[in-house]
């Protein structure tokens, strides 16, 4: 029975801060730092091996899984992609939540934030932001760089790449981690709980805390749970 252990990064600056962070590459917080530490050592009580590890190009995202491979005594070596980065919130990126939901109305927000196919206006080619985005980006193939996002748009690049490249191991048997955000893995979750469009924007994931699928012999999903359970949010399924 192979498991797949699906952790959102620790808390960043950018979430201590309330910003919209999209794909700036920020780092974790001193918060952060302890979320992937705790990841770490609950994965370990679980007395698992993870064969092989997935995470984005967002440092965020890299240094919670190295933090737990660190704390399963594993060797550093894991898999990046692009596709696996968190949403692009377009024009967004980098203003307080609560600041622009007074300037756009909650209405509004909630549609940028929230809704599966709406995207925030789009982000300037000369946005001071580009400067702060990977370093590994100019590896991403020419014209695939997006300048705003919509979760739709979000899960039209996570799951191809979990249908060829992840989901293989799966079927093999292995134990998958996978080291991500908030948007790119709700759409790994829409996609294996079949959460409908309309109930997607109910699911939270939440930061730093392990949600452990498993598989049974026919690859259908037999058990689901977060190992810490005073942090767990609710899982919605086939909704």
């Amino acid at each position: 029975m192979s498991k797949l252990i699906l952790v959102r990064h620790g808390q960043s600056v950018w979430n201590a801060e309330n910003r919209f962070t999209g794909w700036v590459d920020v780092d974790l917080s001193e918060k952060g730092v302890l979320e992937a530490q705790k990841s770490g050592q609950l994965i370990k009580n679980l007395n698992i091996i993870i064969d092989i590890s997935y995470t984005s190009f967002l440092k965020r995202a890299i240094k919670t899984l190295t933090t737990i491979l660190k704390e399963n005594s594993l060797e550093l070596k894991f898999n990046t992609s692009w596709e696996l980065n968190e949403r692009h919130y377009g024009s967004l990126t980098g203003l307080n939540k609560e600041d622009t939901k007074k300037k756009i109305g909650e209405e509004q927000f909630k549609k940028y934030r929230r809704s599966w196919d709406i995207t925030p206006p789009p982000m300037a080619e000369n946005d001071k932001n580009q400067s702060l985005f990977s370093p590994l980006n100019p590896s991403i193939p020419l014209g695939m760089t997006p300048f705003t996002e919509s979760l739709k748009d979000t899960y039209e690049r996570v799951i191809p790449y979990y249908e060829k490249e992840i989901q293989k191991h799966i079927k093999e048997g292995k134990n998958v981690l996978i080291s991500a955000h908030g948007n790119s893995l709700r759409t790994i979750c829409k996609y294996l709980f079949k959460i409908s469009d309309q109930k997607i924007n109910e699911l939270e994931i939440p930061t730093g805390n392990p949600l452990i699928i498993e598989f049974d012999n026919t690859f259908e999903i037999k058990r689901y749970y977060y190992l810490d359970e005073s942090r767990a949010k609710t899982i919605i399924f086939n909704q």
